[in-house]
């Protein structure tokens, strides 16, 4: 009989408590969950304690309830969000802190000797991890690729597109300098170019036949020299 008794015993105690480990990050909620079945059972005390469990209730006891309404509560923060009346009974402690890390018991009394559910939690606060940024460096080309590569070739390329951005720039001087109110200067000074070719090729014509004519007369007045007058 000690055997049977034995191993009934250990299947109870296993069937009827559990252990579990949760980790919460400083200056948040943190819920340790706790639960049983309202429809097999119907709605339950319950209480939740600092400490494992003990044979009977809770070791200091931070929150309790009976027939679905909390009578017991040591501090603000020690909440039940969920619906009691739904077997939920998982406590959140808000705005957990360092000092809130350690065990914590829950039990749910079930009627009948042995039968009530135990859950021990074992909480570890930790600090929230805090992700470090990552800083690429790229590689700078003309043709806007960007591609993962060293300092020492990114110096290279800048020196490479500052040059392409000094042609880009004379570019567009040029095409600024060909604007509507550039071209209109450019006309003005092409016209008044020409009107000055034109009148140094009419000024130049003009010395040319006065040349000419004085080279007539004076051919005339050669030959009147030279032929002899009759008497």
């Amino acid at each position: 009989m000690r055997g049977p008794s034995y191993f009934f015993l250990s299947v109870l105690v296993h069937v009827s408590s559990a252990t579990i480990k949760v980790t919460g990050f400083i200056g948040h909620n943190v819920t340790l969950p706790c639960s049983y079945d309202v429809r097999t059972y119907g709605v339950l005390s319950f209480c939740w304690g600092r400490g494992k469990v003990p044979t009977s209730k809770c070791s200091n006891t931070i929150l309790s309830s009976q027939d679905g309404v909390v009578d017991f509560r040591q501090s603000p923060r020690y909440q039940v969000l969920g619906r009691v009346t739904d077997g939920k009974v998982s406590l959140t402690v808000l705005n957990a802190q360092r000092g809130d890390a350690g065990v914590y018991g829950c039990r749910v009394e079930i009627p009948g000797w042995f039968n009530d559910y135990k859950v021990n939690t074992y909480l570890s606060m930790e600090e929230e991890p805090v992700e470090k940024p990552v800083t690429p460096v790229y590689k700078l080309s003309t043709s806007d690729k960007i591609v993962t590569t060293s300092t020492s070739e990114l110096n290279v390329e800048v020196t490479d597109l500052t040059m392409d951005m000094n042609r880009v720039t004379k570019k567009e001087e040029f095409k600024a300098f060909l604007k509507v109110d550039n071209l209109g200067r450019m006309a003005a000074i092409f016209f008044f170019t020409l009107i000055i070719i034109l009148a140094f090729i009419f000024w130049r014509m003009f010395v040319s036949k006065e040349k000419l004519q004085h080279l007539d007369i004076s051919a005339v007045e050669n030959t009147y020299e030279s032929i002899p007058m009759s008497r």
